[in-house]
């Protein structure tokens, strides 16, 4: 099995049958007003693959730079950019479609879960020190872990600044749909993982045994993987319930009005 065939049985084929479904839905207006805190816009989709090649291609080039994983150059077409190959690129934008219009499937399935205000400020204050604790951690890991600890380290450290981020923005607004975040991440992650370990067994990539734990789940896939799939479908569920909130907006433009107000007092002052 080359690259290629791999994204299109694993990413490329669900994608069509996940899109079909959420076609059939909206024609049958399938619609649940417990769920009228999401309204999911087509542009997300586009906005959320960007974002996820952008964060994810310094990354990755530096992993496959560094050897901490490779992959087959007979298995790909041999077009790469920087260290990484065509279809690395494709994954990263694919998978945040796959994972969204999963998303979508369930967004009509689920109970929407209100929070109180008071609830809300201390929520994300407590996520924020919780995400930031577990990222000056994974620091401690990958500096002081060895090269055993290279790979976990590295993901860790990487992946944790975007989640506190979003975390920070939209604790609240996130927490609300658990239900839904928890049915994208959770199945997505198990469904990746497996399709992970079926590429590694063909060949396709290799992770490196001397900058990995070592640890195998299921004999096959490296612990590695399958936290890098459970921190990047996190990244993306979370985007697309921030991105599909109205009141993310408004709490942007009010983040906006503040920034603005700040900058001309301290004009003002200056001119004073």
């Amino acid at each position: 099995m080359t690259y290629f065939g791999f994204l299109i049985i694993f990413l490329l084929i669900p994608i069509m049958i996940l899109l079909a479904v959420v076609t059939f839905d909206r024609r049958k207006s399938v619609d649940d007003p417990s769920l009228e805190g999401l309204k999911p816009t087509g542009y997300s989709f586009l906005l959320i693959a960007i974002i996820s090649l952008t964060y994810t291609t310094l990354w990755d080039n530096f992993l496959v730079a560094t050897q901490v994983w490779w992959y087959d150059p007979d298995s790909v077409f041999g077009i790469t950019l920087g260290w990484v190959p065509l279809e690395e690129y494709l994954f990263f934008i694919l998978q945040p479609v796959l994972v969204g219009l999963w998303m979508l499937v369930f967004l009509s399935r689920v109970i929407y879960l209100r929070q109180t205000a008071s609830s809300q400020r201390n929520l994300r204050r407590l996520s924020i020190i919780s995400a930031s604790l577990i990222w000056i951690a994974s620091l401690v890991l990958l500096f002081a872990g060895g090269s055993a600890a290279n790979y976990l380290g590295l993901e860790l450290v990487w992946a944790l600044p975007a989640i506190i981020f979003q975390l920070a923005f939209g604790a609240d607004i996130i927490w609300r749909q658990w239900r839904l975040i928890f049915l994208a991440v959770v199945p997505m992650t198990l469904y990746l993982s497996l399709a992970d370990a079926i590429a590694i067994g063909s060949g396709i990539w290799t992770i490196s045994p001397a900058k990995s734990t070592g640890i195998l789940l299921g004999g096959v896939l490296p612990l590695e993987e399958f936290v890098f799939f459970l921190l990047t479908n996190t990244l993306v569920a979370f985007g697309f319930v921030l991105f599909w909130s109205p009141e993310s907006y408004a709490r942007a433009k009010g983040i906006l009005s503040k920034i603005r107000s700040e900058s001309q007092e301290g004009k003002l002052q200056q001119e004073l």
